[in-house]
């Protein structure tokens, strides 16, 4: 006589989604892991290359470090040139020297420049929004908008720039950041601050250049020597305040890599 197979019961139907949801719950946080060491491994890569490619820009012009911003006058309008991109009077966007002097110059639309962990909105015009930052307080030169000399001439470029600090006086580039993640409550910025103000003399402006802490709990710099560490320490700034910290950083999701200006100068 055949015998009809025995089909599952309720109870080992039950016991069978049980074992797979419990499965499932053990996977799931592993995958993520994997996911975000993947992500900090390309993060720290990009940021290796950025830095190789400031230094080599440097060597080829002078002692000169790229600068983080300068606007230059034009007849059809003002270009902007930033350290990663620049931006045309018809609102067009081109490489700028990090990217130009990467391996990868005009490859893609600026992979080497897109943090894998950061996905926000522009806080700089229509540029685009990297999720990576340049430390403007020390080393990047900061240019003002075109100005008109006594004798009647336009100055703009570099011959209306702070200038920053040359490699050739750079005394501690093991302990200096060049570029690493950004982040205040807006979302990202280009321009990495010190907590001191020193430079800009406005604290608003500096902790809205904080460095965001996105790879669990860590934000990702290289150094002016090359190498790329992820800091785990987030730091409010010794001038720190509720309102500028809440407001305007988004701490302690966002933060300084030191209470003072100690990461940030390199002399």
């Amino acid at each position: 006589m055949k015998r009809r197979a025995r089909g599952l019961t309720l109870i080992e139907v039950l016991v069978t989604v049980s074992i797979i949801i419990l499965l499932m719950s053990i996977a799931v946080p592993g995958l993520k892991t994997v996911q975000d060491a993947s992500r900090g491994a390309r993060c720290s890569a990009n940021l290796r290359q950025l830095g190789t490619a400031a230094l080599t820009y440097a060597s080829n012009n002078n002692d000169r470090m790229p600068a983080a911003i300068l606007f230059i006058g034009e007849s059809t309008g003002l270009r902007t040139v930033c350290w990663d991109t620049e931006q045309l009077p018809d609102g067009s966007v081109r490489p700028g020297p990090m990217w130009t002097y990467s391996d990868a110059p005009t490859r893609g639309n600026g992979e080497l420049l897109q943090c894998p962990a950061f996905d926000g909105p522009s806080t700089f015009g229509g540029d685009l929004n990297w999720g990576y930052n340049y430390n403007t307080s020390y080393i990047g030169a900061e240019g003002r908008f075109p100005e008109m000399s006594p004798d009647g001439h336009w100055l703009d470029g570099w011959s209306v720039a702070r200038a920053g600090i040359p490699p050739s006086q750079h005394r501690r580039p093991e302990t200096t950041a060049l570029l690493g993640d950004a982040g205040w409550k807006g979302g990202a910025n280009k321009f990495m601050r010190s907590p001191s103000a020193i430079v800009e003399g406005d604290l608003g402006i500096a902790y809205s250049g904080g460095q965001a802490f996105r790879h669990r709990g860590c934000s990702h710099a290289v150094f002016l020597d090359g190498h790329v560490t992820p800091c785990d320490r987030c730091c409010e700034g010794e001038l720190a305040t509720p309102q500028l910290l809440e407001d305007v950083m988004g701490y302690p999701a966002n933060g300084f890599l030191s209470e003072d200006d100690s990461v940030y100068d390199p002399r």
